[in-house]
Formats: C-alpha cells, structure tokens, sequence
C-alpha cells in the first residue's frame, strides 16, 4: 500500500468517526426533548385526573400542602389516583375525605418511622469484671 492509499484511508474514517458524532449529539438532544416532552405530558395527565376525582375545596388543600411539603402532596395525590384507576372512588373527593387520606398517610409514615430505619446499639458500661483480675496474675 502506499501513502497516498493509507491517507485516503485515514480520510474516510475520519469523516465516519465526525458522522457518528453529530448523529450521536443530535440523537441525545432529541431523547433529551423527548424526555422532557413525556414527563410534561404525563403531569399534564395527572392534573386532568386530579381535577375530575377533587373537589375544588380538596384540591385547593392539596396546594397548600404541597407549599409545605412536597412529597406528602405526592404520594397523597398517587393514593389518590391509584383508588381512581381501581374503582373504588365512586364521587369526587370531599375535603372531610382527604383529611381522612392524609390522616391515614401520616400513620403509615409513623409506623415506617418508629420500625424501620432506625438502629438502636446498646453497650454495656463498666466493660470489666473483678473476675479478669485472676487472670492478670
């Protein structure tokens, strides 16, 4: 081979290697888009199913709440909708209703609370007995 062939060849590769790149960095822009799209989609599909199963006095609760802590909110809000989707709510939520939800929630974050996550280690003081004195002679 001579160096005119190998240069032809390192040319070609080259610009293969560019092609690939610039597929590979609009292709992550576009599933970047596409992302961002499917998760705008899905909150859009959860606030349409939220506004048909609350109250407004409901839903203006699980606002507030959301001020305050976000992720009580949420899991609150997928309670809810999971009880929609299996056919168990048969009117729209009453403010009295959610009180009794979030009642039950917080219970439950309280019993995860008090029996998981925690690791008590208790130690015993004093450490020696007078009995390890006989052994030292």
């Amino acid at each position: 081979m001579s160096n005119a062939d190998l240069e032809e060849i390192k040319r070609g590769r080259l610009a293969q290697l560019q092609q690939q790149q610039q597929g590979e960095g609009t292709g992550l822009a576009a599933s970047g888009g596409q992302d961002e799209q499917r998760k705008q989609h899905e909150a859009e599909a959860r606030t349409s199913i939220l506004a048909q199963i609350l109250q407004p006095e409901a839903a203006e609760r699980i606002g507030r709440i959301r001020l305050v802590k976000e992720s009580r909110a949420t899991d609150v809000e997928n309670r809810l909708i999971m009880l929609a989707r299996s056919g168990q709510l048969h009117a729209k939520v009453t403010e009295g209703q959610l009180k009794d939800l979030l009642g039950a929630v917080s219970e439950n974050n309280e019993r995860e609370s008090m029996t998981g996550g925690r690791i008590v280690v208790s130690r015993r003081k004093g450490g020696w007995d007078d009995d390890d004195d006989l052994l030292d002679r």
